[in-house]
């Protein structure tokens, strides 16, 4: 048992944070030993453990086992909780804890930076002079994205409470078997003439128009109650019966005018949810994985089939239900051929590249996550199976290829890489190794290519057009440095430079 779970399962009489913060902890342990006179080799000495692992252990980079806490605390003639006290032992204690906090952030590991101690080498005024700078860059970070703060940091808001619940709505689910049982629905997947007995059991008719506004999906005249959709949905849309789901979604779940951002966007979430469970009901889902996942064969593409939705209605409905249901912890991603995250879901601990503010979408996606690898597949729109190693773990993902307006998307759905045998593709021989945000992994352009294009190339950034995206800072701002190098390097090779005529 580690400290943290000690301080979790409540058998001290302590009142720390919910989790232990190993560089407090180690803090206040190098503070005891020196209050006692202790160097490290005595009190290793004392309780049987190597200098090297106490120095850790002081130097936050490892959590002590509850024998190993105990035996330190016995050795300094302290009490544990003194050691566990979320507050640090001094002022210089404090700013030192500061200043690790803040070289731990993903904004000054992505800089290739080295970290700085702060042991007692370092002197008090470089000490508070490094905590301003990186105060202040954080602040102007911040800054960067503060047009679109309000929308980041509400859907990152929604997000957690998504993750809090597995994705799963049962108050969501309990409106639309409601709404199923009003029809006398009562197997398989809605019909469109299901949907049509269900928008006129709500009151409404549905009309199909040509001059739909450019930026609407749909039009209700609530005076009327009638519905308009466009006439003819493109092959590369949204599916028209997904459309009048939502719509109608808006009046069974009591939706008002959204009073801010955060209420329009959990409006969003809330409609799409409610369509996906009238096109897939819950019961008819989960009995078609629950027989999947016994054969071992889940597989995505089934599920889209079975139910005759589109591969991300189908992604998304067994984000609601794989964890609710059957304990398989998922994420989910939605990446342009860019690599720029547009949508992305997780309760399963997989870590996604995030802005100051902790927001997802805009961020540019690891180059070895499946998600980006399968742009380059040979065959990119049949099944595609990867298992990559992270930081977090190892995961597997399942991925599939779009094509819209907007250029194509890949959807991805993983899961930790014990859960990958039930799925069909489990067993692929496909593996990447990631170390994002370790700059040197994919963000960093390979040291030959800045060498012959550092300070040779200059792009003009294409404005991002997603909504929650700020405008990252880098080399080129908005433009991936080593796409623009390996673009010239290809353009290179292809012909000689020739000069304007």
């Amino acid at each position: 048992m580690t400290a943290s779970e000690l301080t979790r399962g409540g058998k001290l009489n302590v009142n720390p944070p919910e989790d232990v913060d190993l560089v407090t902890l180690g803090q206040r342990l190098r503070h005891q030993r020196r209050v006692k006179g202790l160097t490290l080799d005595q009190l290793s000495a004392a309780v049987g453990r190597a200098p090297s692992q106490l120095s850790l252990i002081e130097n936050g980079k490892r959590e002590p086992k509850l024998s190993v806490l105990q035996a330190i605390a016995g050795a300094l003639g302290v009490p544990m909780q003194d050691l566990l006290r979320p507050e640090a032992p001094s002022r210089r204690a404090g700013l030192e804890i500061e200043l690790a906090h803040f070289q731990r952030e993903p904004a000054y590991q992505a800089l290739g930076l080295p970290m700085v101690r702060g042991g007692r080498r370092l002197p008090a005024d470089a000490l508070e002079s490094l905590i301003g700078l990186h105060a202040e860059l954080t602040r102007l970070l911040t800054e960067q994205s503060a047009t679109p703060e309000l929308a980041r940091r509400a859907n990152q808001q929604l997000r957690i409470e998504m993750r809090e619940r597995d994705n799963y709505f049962d108050y969501i689910e309990l409106a639309a078997a409601k709404v199923l049982e009003s029809v006398r629905h009562t197997t398989g997947p809605l019909s469109q003439r299901g949907i049509l007995d269900i928008a006129a059991h709500l009151g409404f008719s549905l009309h199909y128009v040509s001059d739909l506004p450019g930026s609407a999906r749909s039009v209700t005249d609530l005076r009327n109650h009638k519905i308009y959709l466009p006439q003819v949905a493109s092959g590369k849309g949204h599916d028209p019966r997904a459309v009048v789901l939502q719509t109608l979604g808006h009046f069974v779940l009591g939706h008002h005018d959204p009073a801010d951002y955060g209420d329009f966007l959990r409006q969003r979430v809330e409609v799409n949810y409610f369509a996906a469970a009238l096109l897939m009901p819950e019961k008819f889902a989960t009995d078609f994985l629950r027989d999947a996942k016994a054969d071992r064969a889940l597989a995505i593409d089934d599920f889209r089939d079975a139910f005759g939705v589109s591969y991300e209605t189908a992604a998304h409905r067994f984000t609601n239900l794989a964890t609710h249901h059957f304990g398989i912890p998922v994420h989910f991603a939605r990446v342009h051929e860019s690599g720029t995250v547009y949508k992305a879901y997780e309760n399963d601990d997989v870590r996604f590249p995030t802005d100051v503010t902790g927001a997802i979408e805009g961020q540019p996606v690891c180059r070895k996550w499946a998600s980006r690898t399968v742009f380059a597949a040979d065959d990119p729109y049949s099944s595609f199976y990867q298992f990559t190693d992270t930081g977090k773990g190892t995961y597997w993902c399942t991925v599939h290829v779009e094509s819209t307006r907007s250029g194509e998307f890949s959807v991805t759905v993983g899961t930790p890489y014990q859960h990958a045998r039930w799925f069909r593709g489990g067993d692929t021989t496909r593996r990447t190794v990631s170390t994002c945000p370790d700059p040197t992994c994919c963000r960093r352009p390979p040291a030959e290519l800045v060498e012959r294009w550092g300070g040779q190339a200059w792009p003009s950034a294409r404005v991002h057009s997603h909504l929650l995206a700020a405008l990252p800072p880098g080399t080129f701002p908005g433009v991936d440095a080593q796409d623009v190098y390996e673009f010239l390097q290809r353009r290179a090779q292809d012909r000689p430079s020739q000069a304007p005529s």
